[in-house]
């Protein structure tokens, strides 16, 4: 296969996406998704086929009329890889390349080729490559050198771009090694969110449907710059900043993996690290297309995961994305929810408020100077049950105190450094 040059067309992989309607799914709308993914993994689609069957061809996917169509269509535009929705064996694999003469990935290739692409940290490349042995280890039979193109294009990349062997014991055994090096990653990653909750340092997840502007969110609220781009899974690697909301508290924000339509179950397993992010986390901002038609089951969809991964009882603040894509103000349909837009900073104070309102209560510990003539104060925190230590003084009433995050901001301005008065 001839080697891709990103964002040169001329040089860019010709492809035909090839879908079969089973009734189970809108197939038109899971093409468009194809057509995304493809355009971000580097193609061009010149055209779509897609057939009506009861289930896919065991042999060929589609029927072997439909297989002679996709070869004069591929002739016809220059196009020389296909792209099937949906996830094949080695043997439909090899049969419709020997069929057509074509290069031919499934959408968890085009997903898994996207990911390799993108991941920057070592644990994002240790997931992806965890995620392709795991697919290939199962489509070595029947299909011999055929998977072991990496680097030539398209659906055949993997972190470092090296030469993949075909030796099943060696995958087996480089999937173990994966595995053990992502557990001491994830372990490190626990050790860090422990640090987080001994600290009283609440985590605020965004979570969503890919593309959805959840970085644009990010760097909106925290005013940083992390890359925000208008193509699929732009972010692989989790993202945190910290974010201060109007009662004085700092939580930390962290954006997280975007999801799609049928994400392969292997991808999920391979990020669960990654994911666990949201299951730890104090509150989840569940991130929607406000524009999109498709709002609604993008909502599920991360939904669903989300109950998949475990989350239970954690409060979900809907977030209606992209408003300034609309005519008209989004009316949410959903309690807890509320409509904004990342790129124009509507809404996003009212956010925060609503994220203040909705997270926990936890308390901070301060070491307060009150004023004698303020002593209604130290009675609030008297009667909160939070005084550590008190000592009355000329000067004032001076306390160590665990102060509810909801009342940090009002007892900020008494608040004094341990070498003025040590208690």
């Amino acid at each position: 296969m001839r080697q891709l040059y990103h964002n040169d067309l001329e040089n860019s992989q010709i492809a035909i996406l090839v879908a079969v309607d089973t009734g189970e799914y809108d197939v038109e709308v899971s093409l468009d998704e194809l057509a995304e993914l493809a355009h971000t993994a580097g193609a061009v689609v010149a055209g779509r086929i897609t057939q009506r069957l009861p289930s896919s061809n065991p042999a060929t996917v589609v029927g072997v009329g439909k297989l002679q169509e996709i070869k004069a269509l591929a002739a016809e535009k220059g196009a020389e890889l296909v792209i099937f929705d949906q996830e094949m064996s080695a043997s439909q694999l090899k049969n419709v390349e020997n069929e057509t003469g074509l290069t031919v990935i499934d959408r968890t290739m085009l997903i898994l080729d996207i990911f390799a692409q993108r991941a920057r940290s070592r644990e994002g490349r240790l997931q992806v490559e965890l995620a392709q042995q795991k697919y290939i280890l199962p489509r070595l039979i029947g299909l011999g050198n055929t998977l072991s193109r990496l680097g030539g294009g398209i659906g055949t990349r993997g972190p470092g771009e090296s030469k993949l062997e075909t030796d099943r014991r060696h995958i087996r055994r480089r999937i173990e090694n994966l595995t053990q090096e992502l557990k001491l990653l994830e372990k490190r990653r626990s050790i860090l969110r422990n640090r987080r909750k001994k600290d009283e340092l609440q985590t605020v997840a965004i979570v969503g449907y890919t593309n959805m502007g959840k970085s644009t969110l990010l760097n909106a609220l925290t005013r940083s710059e992390v890359l925000a781009e208008n193509k699929l899974f732009a972010t692989l690697d989790p993202t945190s900043r910290g974010l201060e909301l109007p009662d004085g508290r700092t939580v930390l924000l962290v954006d997280t993996v975007g999801l799609i339509r049928r994400l392969p179950h292997h991808l999920i397993e391979a990020f669960h690290s990654t994911l666990e992010e949201a299951v730890s986390a104090d509150l989840i901002l569940n991130v929607c297309d406000a524009s999109s038609p498709d709002a609604s089951e993008q909502l599920s969809v991360t939904e669903k995961l989300l109950e998949e991964l475990g989350v239970k009882g954690t409060p979900i603040i809907t977030v209606f994305n992209k408003s300034d894509k609309l005519p008209e103000p989004v009316v949410p349909f959903r309690p807890d929810s509320i409509s904004i837009s990342a790129l124009t900073s509507e809404g996003l104070e009212e956010l925060k408020e609503m994220i203040a309102r909705k997270l926990p209560g936890i308390r901070q510990k301060m070491l307060l100077k009150l004023p004698y003539e303020r002593g209604a104060l130290a009675g609030e925190l008297r009667e909160a049950g939070g005084i550590l230590k008190e000592e009355f003084t000329e000067d004032g009433i001076f306390i160590e105190a665990l102060v509810d995050q909801k009342l940090v901001k009002k007892f900020s301005p008494f608040r004094v450094s341990p070498p003025q008065r040590p208690l």
